[in-house]
């Protein structure tokens, strides 16, 4: 049997259609979107079957994405019951790990991430908020320009380190547009503004981290099966009061998910992603070790007789 490390997907995974498979032949997943739907009062057949808008929306698409990770997982361990030696995500997806790990009632979860996705907006109205994605520098001449940036009054930071060549920023947007040139310059292949209307991992979202503590104070428990792999330091947790404390930091630091891969990679034999694939894409540019993503009822069936077969 194999060893895995469990990983959950981040904000940007989201798409019309996830989880529709898993809800059509799983009397799991209709439960749990049906019990989803009732207690945050929005019906997530819609959000997530139906052609709309609010699915790109930060205050939908986070609970979206959770619920869809967290039913993959659910339908999982009723079936593997190796427990693993940790969980970790990325960004959003630490808060899906930290109720997989038993930390967190799935529907405290979707009500908690929410609520944080609305706390995220409201911090960033009126800021003119963005996020560019970057390929072809490394971390250092990313770190340099930024910094050099701030000292001459642009708002922008390093916020997602992804791989080796694939660095996130966010910041103001005129901010960073302006910038693309010189990051060009400096040897980027590219330099993308993304469909976002919050910066996340970045001081521009300090303004929400208090109200996020009182919501994570009220729903995280200390019943941790394995420790979460922390975005902001790369290494585990087991408590509550660590994740109170290092999900509010989160929120303004950068997501150390290419630190954390590294950290654990040795550890075992593979990775599974649970509700998307873009983790396994990141994955490739990390690891040599496979990573098993679990979309659908088949690559469930897929990943199960992998991780059996060890």
């Amino acid at each position: 049997m194999s060893s895995a490390i469990f990983i959950f997907p981040g904000q940007g995974s989201q798409k019309i259609g996830m989880g529709q498979d898993f809800y059509n032949h799983s009397t799991i997943a209709k439960e749990m979107i049906e019990k989803a739907s009732q207690s945050v009062g929005f019906d997530f057949t819609k959000l997530l079957f139906e052609e709309n808008d609010r699915l790109e929306q930060t205050e939908f698409a986070q609970p979206a994405i959770l619920l869809v990770s967290l039913i993959a997982h659910k339908l999982l361990s009723e079936k593997y019951h190796e427990l693993p030696k940790v969980l970790l995500g990325h960004s959003l997806g630490e808060f899906s790990a930290l109720s997989a790990s038993g930390a967190m009632d799935y529907l405290d979860a979707v009500e908690l991430v929410h609520q944080r996705g609305l706390l995220m907006k409201k911090a960033c109205e009126g800021l003119n908020a963005g996020m560019m994605a970057l390929l072809g520098l490394d971390d250092e001449s990313v770190e340099v320009l930024t910094c050099k940036q701030r000292e001459l009054g642009k708002k922008v930071w390093a916020a997602n380190y992804n791989g080796d060549g694939q660095i996130v920023i966010a910041g103001n947007k005129e901010d960073l547009s302006a910038l693309e040139p010189l990051f060009k310059e400096a040897g980027a292949k590219k330099a993308v503004l993304l469909s976002m209307s919050v910066a996340s991992h970045c001081p521009l979202l300090s303004s929400a981290q208090a109200s996020l503590g009182v919501y994570l104070d009220q729903w995280v428990k200390n019943s941790f099966c394995a420790p979460i792999i922390s975005n902001v330091t790369a290494s585990e947790y087991s408590t509550k009061e660590d994740a109170k404390e290092l999900l509010k930091s989160q929120l303004i630091s950068p997501v150390k998910y290419k630190q954390s891969i590294l950290h654990v990679e040795s550890t075992t034999d593979c990775f599974v992603e649970f509700g998307g694939n873009v983790l396994k894409g990141l994955n490739k540019r990390i690891t040599q070790k496979p990573t098993y993503s679990i979309t659908d009822m088949q690559s469930l069936e897929e990943v199960l007789e992998l991780l059996q077969k060890g």
